[in-house]
């Protein structure tokens, strides 16, 4: 598990490079705000969380299977993520900011354009 990388994931450099293409400039990681989300865009009081289904428990995506060995301890360490992501953005919200979550399963190649356009009518409707 050590190996399994929480930052600069491919879904999440995708987004960012496309917001950066957009325009849009932002910060990453900021460990001030509750979740430490992967991206911050202050201009817009919006973060966002680019989540990988495994990891965040997906419900109804093919990605989001529970492995058939130690079943009981990969069931509790992701609905500990999942407890852990809505205790984040409860706080998120009290303080303020637009939430954005975006899933692994929605940046695949049938889909990567309509989120990634879905994304950028969400924020500038928000400014």
């Amino acid at each position: 598990m050590s190996r399994i990388r929480s930052k600069n994931t491919k879904p999440e450099l995708l987004v960012r490079k496309y917001l950066h293409s957009k325009g849009f400039r932002y910060r990453l990681h900021n460990k001030k705000l509750p979740g430490k989300p992967d991206i911050v865009l202050k201009k817009y009081q919006t973060v966002i969380f680019v989540h990988g289904c495994f990891w965040h428990g997906h419900q109804g995506c093919p990605y989001f299977v529970i492995p058939k060995s130690r079943t009981e301890w990969w069931v509790n360490k992701i609905n500990g993520n999942i407890l852990r992501g809505s205790k984040s953005n409860e706080e998120l919200r009290r303080e303020g900011w637009n939430i954005i979550e975006i899933w692994e399963c929605d940046l695949k190649k049938k889909q990567v354009e309509s989120t990634l356009r879905k994304l950028s009518d969400a924020l500038l409707s928000i400014k």
